[in-house]
């Protein structure tokens, strides 16, 4: 758009800037002035700004795990261990004195074991040794060592028995043939001829206050076989035998044979037929046998079950009850 020729020579009036004022001087002081005043504050600020950044300076920053190669691209990583107080930081407790123990016995007082001990283990354990692995190999070199071996602890045992038996005659005190049960037959002979008559002079002497209580049955063959046994047994050794039958039927050679009241029940008779020791006046029953017994065994039994040691010994045999 072209300008009109009229208006082309014309001069053109600009507006020409005014002077400020006052007012607006004044308000340029003042922030001049607050300017100055925060430049000299920071000022101020600055030297401890640059030490407490030359502090942090010092202390070794932790490099962020991106940037260190060797430790290779990690999503995430262990946080680092916290650091707690050392036991020098921790007050100290006085430690306590420790209880005093008797002294242990050094290894020199105590008293060395015998040679021979040391050697009969070492025998035993080489016996042991051998006999397991000729079991898990049975090879002939392996059984032929074991059974060398053992020969060798035979001769040993049957030298050891053969002194015993030296020493034995030697000294009478340590002779079982002579306080036991002799073995010769003479002696044997002798011996159980006074042995049968010291047992019978113990029974007569104990039939004073004591019986001999029988159960039987009568349809029991055994008891049958067992009656003139005992009837003989109190004609020679004048203790007495109470027949009791447990089914109320008859038993030849005891006329005067009683029916079962109950006692039976109460001694806890199951087999017949069955021999006890009873005393009367104190209710004490005892025990002797189940079944057909000798008079020899009748004997012996009953000379041992009222022994007060053999009453000691198995006190739970012993029974109480009232007898009527």
């Amino acid at each position: 758009m072209a300008c009109r020729p009229s208006r082309c020579n014309e001069e053109i009036d600009m507006p020409r800037p005014s002077r400020p004022s006052w007012a607006s001087r004044s308000g340029l002081f003042r922030l001049l002035a607050s300017i100055a005043l925060l430049a000299f504050a920071c000022l101020n600020a600055a030297p401890e700004a640059q030490a407490q950044a030359s502090s942090k300076l010092d202390e070794p920053i932790a490099a962020p795990y991106w940037s260190d190669a060797w430790r290779g691209w990690h999503f995430y990583e262990d946080p680092e261990p916290e650091v707690r107080d050392t036991p020098e930081a921790q007050p100290k407790t006085p430690a306590l004195p420790p209880p005093t123990s008797p002294a242990a016995p050094t290894p020199s007082t105590r008293p060395a074991r015998a040679p021979e001990l040391v050697e009969f283990e070492r025998l035993q354990k080489a016996v042991e040794s051998y006999r397991n692995i000729a079991i898990m190999r049975p090879t002939e070199a392996n059984v032929r060592r074991y059974m060398e071996l053992e020969a060798k602890v035979v001769a040993r045992a049957s030298y050891f028995a053969d002194v015993a038996q030296r020493v034995a005659w030697a000294t009478p005190e340590l002779d079982p043939t002579v306080h036991g049960r002799p073995v010769n037959a003479k002696a044997l002979e002798v011996f159980d001829r006074d042995q049968l008559l010291s047992r019978s002079q113990s029974i007569t002497s104990l039939g004073k206050d004591h019986v001999l209580f029988f159960f039987f049955r009568s349809d029991c063959p055994y008891c049958h076989a067992f009656a003139p046994t005992l009837t003989a047994f109190e004609a020679r050794h004048g203790i007495k035998v109470v027949a009791i039958s447990v089914d109320g039927g008859p038993m030849p050679g005891f006329a005067d044979a009683r029916a079962d009241n109950g006692i039976a029940n109460t001694l806890k008779v199951t087999q017949v037929p069955a021999v006890f020791l009873a005393q009367p006046y104190t209710g004490q029953i005892t025990p002797i046998g189940f079944g057909v017994l000798s008079e020899s065994e009748l004997l012996e039994r009953i000379t041992t079950v009222s022994t007060p040691a053999a009453q000691a010994m198995l006190p739970s045999v012993n029974r109480q009850v009232v007898l009527q």
